[in-house]
C-alpha cells in the first residue's frame, strides 16, 4: 500500500482534531483513500504549547519546510488569515503539492490566485470546510448539481450570530445579553465583529455566489449588514406575526442575469425550513432548475465537524494522486455581473413611531405611493405619544426603498423610524 505523507499547517482547535481524526481512524482512512496518509509535519506559531496525541518530532515553527518538503505530497492549511497563509498555499501548489484549506477569508478575498495556481500545477485545490463546517454544501454545488442551473442560495452561515438571534427570539433577551451568553459559553470570540458585523458570512456568501454561478465572485462584492441593530423589540413584532429574524446570506441570479449577492438580517416566516434552525447550528436551503429546492443541515463550526469536512477533501485528493487525475478546476466561464444593491428586490418591514391623530396613515401612504413601494399590510399598534405603525411592502428595490424611508422620516407625523427589516420567503 502506497503512503501518502501530509504536511499541516496550523494546529488550533481545526487541527488537533484533523490530527486526532487521523490516529483515530487510520486504517478506515487508508482503505477509503487507497493510501496510507501519514501525518509527517505540523507548522505552529509556538512550539512550546503541547498539543495532546501529537508527537513533538512533527512539531515545527518553520512553515516554509513543510511546503518545500519534496517528502510531502499534500498540505492542509487550517491556520486561518490571510498571510502568510496566501504565500504558502502558493508555494505549495507550485511545489505540486494538492491542498486542503479550510481559509473562507483567503477564497472570498484572492480565490482567483489559488485556483490558478493549482490549475497550473494540475493539482487540487479542496475547501469544503470553508462555509459551513461539517455540511457538505460546496462539493454538491462544484459537482452534485454541475448539470442543473442553481436559482438562489438562502442561508445561515454563521452559528454564532445564529445563537444570538435564537436567544432573542425564545427569551426576549436584549443583543448585547444574548452576545454575552455566547461569549461565556465559547460561541463567540472576545471581539465579535467578524460575527456579529456579518464579514464572516459574506466572505462565505463569495463562496456560495461563485460556486453557484460559475463566477469570480469575492467579498467586495457582498452587500453586508450585521445584526447589532436588532432589538428586542423588532423580535417582538416578528414574533407577533408569526416570524423569526435570521442573518441571512443571500445570491440569486436576477431578472436581468447578474448576480445579487447579500448577507442581512431578514423575517422569515415560521413554516420556513431556516425558521427551526436553532442555536449555533447551520443550513443552507438551494433553489435549483430541475432538481427544486433542497435544504443541507448541520454543525456549521467546532473542531470535529470542521475536522470531519477537511478529512472528506484529504480522503478525495488522495484518492486522485493513487489514482490519476484530479477534481473539479474554477468554473468561471459565466462571467456574470454582480448587480447592484440598490436594484435589488425584496419585501420589506418598517417601524415608524408616529403621531397619534387623523391623517397620519394617508401621509405615510403617500410617500409609499410617489416612489412605487407598494404596501401589502398596514398594522397600527399604541396609542399618543407610543402610537406605532408597522407597514409590510411588496417586493420592491432597495434602491426606492431607501428613498421612501428617506423621506418618511422628514414627515412630520413620523417621530422615528424605529426599523427597517427586509422579509425573505413566503409569508
Amino acid at each position: 500500500m502506497k503512503t501518502l505523507k501530509v504536511g499541516m499547517l496550523g494546529c488550533g482547535t481545526v487541527g488537533s482534531q484533523v490530527a486526532r481524526l487521523m490516529v483515530a481512524n487510520k486504517a478506515d482512512l487508508t482503505s477509503r483513500a487507497g493510501a496510507e496518509l501519514e501525518l509527517v509535519k505540523v507548522a505552529v506559531r509556538d512550539t512550546s504549547v503541547k498539543r495532546e496525541g501529537i508527537s513533538s518530532n512533527l512539531i515545527t515553527e518553520d512553515a516554509h519546510s513543510v511546503v518545500n518538503d519534496p517528502s510531502i505530497d499534500l498540505i492542509i492549511e487550517v491556520m486561518g488569515g490571510i498571510s502568510p497563509a496566501k504565500e504558502l498555499i502558493l508555494t505549495a501548489l507550485k511545489n505540486g503539492k494538492s491542498v486542503v484549506t479550510a481559509n473562507k477569508a483567503l477564497l472570498a478575498k484572492d480565490g482567483a490566485a489559488l485556483y490558478e495556481a493549482a490549475s497550473n500545477a494540475n493539482v487540487d485545490l479542496y475547501y469544503e470546510a470553508a462555509v459551513a463546517g461539517a455540511i457538505p454544501i460546496l462539493r454538491p454545488l462544484r459537482e452534485s448539481l454541475v448539470g442543473d442551473q442553481v436559482l438562489r442560495i438562502m442561508g445561515i452561515v454563521n452559528g454564532t450570530t445564529n445563537y444570538i438571534l435564537t436567544k432573542m427570539d425564545e427569551s426576549g433577551t436584549a443583543f448585547s445579553d444574548a452576545l454575552k451568553q455566547a461569549q461565556d459559553l465559547g460561541f463567540a470570540e472576545a471581539d465579535p465583529t467578524a460575527d456579529v458585523e456579518g464579514f464572516d458570512a459574506a466572505d462565505k456568501a463569495a463562496i456560495l455566489a461563485g460556486l453557484a454561478f460559475h463566477s469570480r465572485v469575492t467579498d467586495k462584492d457582498v452587500y453586508r449588514e450585521g445584526i447589532t441593530k436588532i432589538t428586542a423589540a423588532d423580535v417582538k413584532v416578528a414574533k407577533a406575526m408569526d416570524m423569526v429574524i435570521k442573518l441571512l446570506a443571500i445570491t440569486e441570479l436576477t431578472s436581468e442575469g447578474e448576480i445579487s449577492v447579500r448577507v442581512h438580517p431578514a423575517l422569515i416566516s415560521r413554516n420556513h425550513p431556516l425558521a427551526s434552525v436553532r442555536e449555533s447550528f447551520n443550513a443552507v436551503f438551494v433553489q435549483a432548475k430541475s432538481a427544486g429546492e433542497m435544504m443541507f443541515y448541520g454543525r456549521g463550526a467546532g473542531g470535529e465537524p470542521t475536522a470531519s469536512a477537511v478529512l472528506g477533501d484529504l480522503v478525495a485528493i488522495a484518492r486522485h494522486k493513487v489514482l490519476g487525475g484530479i477534481g473539479p478546476k474554477e468554473s468561471d466561464y459565466a462571467s456574470l455581473k454582480i448587480a447592484a444593491i440598490g436594484q435589488t428586490k425584496t419585501r420589506y418591514l418598517i417601524r415608524l413611531n408616529v403621531a397619534d391623530k387623523p391623517g397620519v396613515l394617508e401621509s405615510v401612504a403617500h410617500v409609499f405611493a410617489s416612489h412605487g413601494v407598494s404596501i401589502q399590510t398596514v398594522r397600527q399598534s399604541g396609542i399618543g405619544d407610543k402610537a406605532e405603525l408597522i407597514v409590510m411592502t411588496h417586493s420592491s428595490t432597495e434602491l426606492a426603498l431607501a428613498t421612501t424611508v428617506k423621506e418618511l422620516g422628514k414627515l412630520p407625523v413620523v417621530t422615528d423610524v424605529a426599523s427597517v427589516l427586509r422579509v425573505e420567503g413566503n409569508i
